[in-house]
């Protein structure tokens, strides 16, 4: 296998520490307070599953069916979710957001937006802009298999 060069690792370390960063920053614009992480991300992962069993949001988010129960347990008490029987196999329940769940999920999505869009608007300039365009397609060869 060949040697990592000191400018690749360099890179990679890097951009962990800013995006671990950049996503810090970004969690703080939401409401999401009184949230904890683990709640936020399954408030999320519900609302991009659609009805999905705890089971599946549990495997979704890589974490034990027992702890992904008493997230969703807190989420419930909140308001923020719906269990209803699965149409399919009474035994299991498909969890959904509520509409106050779905609100809260779309509303932290369009001020994290509006934030990001804003601080590219007051920070960079167009050229820079461009830049972080052209670095952020580089970037996407990463995410791909």
């Amino acid at each position: 296998m060949p040697e990592i060069s000191d400018s690749a690792a360099r890179a990679a370390r890097d951009l962990r520490v800013v995006f671990s960063r950049l996503r810090r920053r970004i969690r703080e614009v939401a409401q999401d307070a009184d949230l904890t992480p683990s709640q936020e991300s399954a408030l999320s992962l519900a609302g991009k599953h659609g009805a999905a069993t705890a089971s599946a949001l549990a495997a979704a988010e890589g974490v034990r069916p027992q702890s992904m129960a008493t997230t969703l347990a807190a989420l419930e008490q909140q308001g923020l979710i719906r269990r209803a029987p699965d149409p399919d196999d009474g035994r299991r329940q498909l969890v959904t957001l509520s509409e106050a769940g779905r609100a809260r999920v779309e509303g932290n999505k369009q001020l994290r937006e509006e934030w990001l869009a804003r601080a590219f608007e007051d920070r960079f300039t167009p050229e820079e802009r461009q830049t972080v365009l052209t670095a952020l397609d580089l970037l996407e060869r990463l995410s791909r298999p």
